[in-house]
Order: C-alpha cells, then sequence, then structure tokens
C-alpha cells in the first residue's frame, strides 16, 4: 500500500471516529433528558459512561490529528479536512459536557413536585436534529446541509427565550416554583449551548469544503 493510500485510510478512520463521537453525544442529549421527562435517575449512569467514551475519543481524535499533520504535511484540502476535524473534536467534547450538565441537574429537579417545563422536548429535538446534519454534513461534505443547519440556530434561540419568559412568568407568580424554574432554565440554557456547537461545527464544514471562513457577522451565508 502506498503512503498515499495509507493516509487517506487513516482520514477515513478519522472520519468514523469523529462520527462515532457524535452519536454518543446524541444519545448522551437523549438519555440526559430521559432523566426528567421519565423521573428516572437511572439514566445518569448512561451518560456518565458515555461522557468516559467521548472524553477518550477526543483525546485520541487530537492525536491522530496532529500526528497525521506532523508526518504528511498534507496539501490544502487535507489540511482544511484536519484543521475542522480538530475543531469538531472540540465542539463534540463540549456537547458532551452539556448532556452531563444536563443530567447533573435533572437529578435535583426530579426530587421535586413537576413542573412546566416550556418548550424544553421542542428544544432536545432542534439541538439534536442541528448536530445529526451538521455531521451529516462533515461525512458528505454537504455545504447546502450545513448552511441549513446554521440557520436553524434562530429557532432554538427563539424556543430558548420563550422557555425562559414562561418560566420567569410562573415563578413571579408561585415563589415555591423559583428553585425548579432556575433548573429548567439551566437545561434550556445548556441545550442552546448544544446549538451552538452544531453550528460551529457546520460553519467548519464550509471552511473544510469551500476554503471560506464565515464564523463572524457578516461573513454568514444568506437565508434564502
Amino acid at each position: 500500500m502506498t503512503q498515499k493510500r495509507h493516509f487517506d485510510t487513516d482520514l477515513d478512520d478519522l472520519r468514523a471516529r469523529l462520527l462515532r463521537m457524535g452519536s454518543l453525544c446524541e444519545e448522551m442529549i437523549h438519555y440526559a433528558v430521559k432523566v426528567i421527562v421519565e423521573r428516572d435517575s437511572a439514566h445518569v449512569a448512561a451518560v456518565q459512561e458515555w461522557e468516559s467514551q467521548v472524553n477518550r475519543l477526543h483525546i485520541e481524535i487530537d492525536e491522530v490529528c496532529l500526528k497525521l499533520i506532523a508526518l504528511h504535511q498534507p496539501a490544502a484540502g487535507d489540511l482544511r479536512f484536519l484543521a475542522a476535524a480538530l475543531k469538531i473534536n472540540s465542539d463534540l467534547e463540549r456537547v458532551g459536557d452539556q448532556a452531563v450538565n444536563i443530567a447533573e441537574t435533572a437529578t435535583y429537579l426530579i426530587k421535586e413536585p413537576r413542573i412546566k417545563l416550556g418548550d424544553i422536548p421542542r428544544m432536545v429535538e432542534v439541538a439534536v436534529g442541528m448536530l445529526k446534519d451538521a455531521l451529516d454534513a462533515f461525512s458528505r461534505g454537504d455545504v447546502e446541509l450545513a448552511k441549513d443547519v446554521i440557520h436553524r440556530d434562530d429557532e432554538e434561540d427563539r424556543l430558548k427565550s420563550q422557555t425562559f419568559n414562561e418560566l420567569v412568568q410562573l415563578m413571579q407568580s408561585d415563589a415555591s416554583a423559583i428553585q425548579r424554574g432556575m433548573d429548567v432554565i439551566l437545561i434550556a440554557r445548556n441545550l442552546e449551548r448544544v446549538a451552538d456547537h452544531a453550528t460551529n461545527i457546520a460553519e467548519d464544514v464550509v471552511f473544510m469544503v469551500v476554503g471560506k471562513d464565515i464564523r463572524h457577522p457578516g461573513s454568514r451565508p444568506p437565508q434564502e
């Protein structure tokens, strides 16, 4: 096998590891929210186990990326892929952290009487959908799908604000709901951050494929 074929195989393996890491993060979010919806703290153990796997992959992927850059001195396209992989790796690790935060907050929340969850279920659907599609865009080099993910971030922001407003009104009318309301607001912020990380990944896909940095205001693609 030639050196180029070895390198291509290593890139495929790297892509597979990142997608595996992303899949674990998706499961972590789902199970973290299950703690609240099903009022069952048993799901926390699964989230914690997956966090260990995500953390291991985080270290392994960084090492692989740096090794490939050092050994192969890749050309522009492959170098952008490796640069994107490093940044996506970091964002996925942080998504895992957000899932852990949700699970930990939920363990306190379910010990108290039930409270309105506002748009939390819809926020989960949007955030996980964005993350899944951002990773699909990365896997296929699909710029249009990446742009679609970026535009969906506005919906997650709207849902977070709506949930925040509903819970503030509840806490103003019922002082006994203040702590529980703050916990749900915190979970909404965690989910918003998941969507932000998915947006980061989508932006990295655009850079990887076309070499354009769209991370800052004024550089994003127009919404059609």
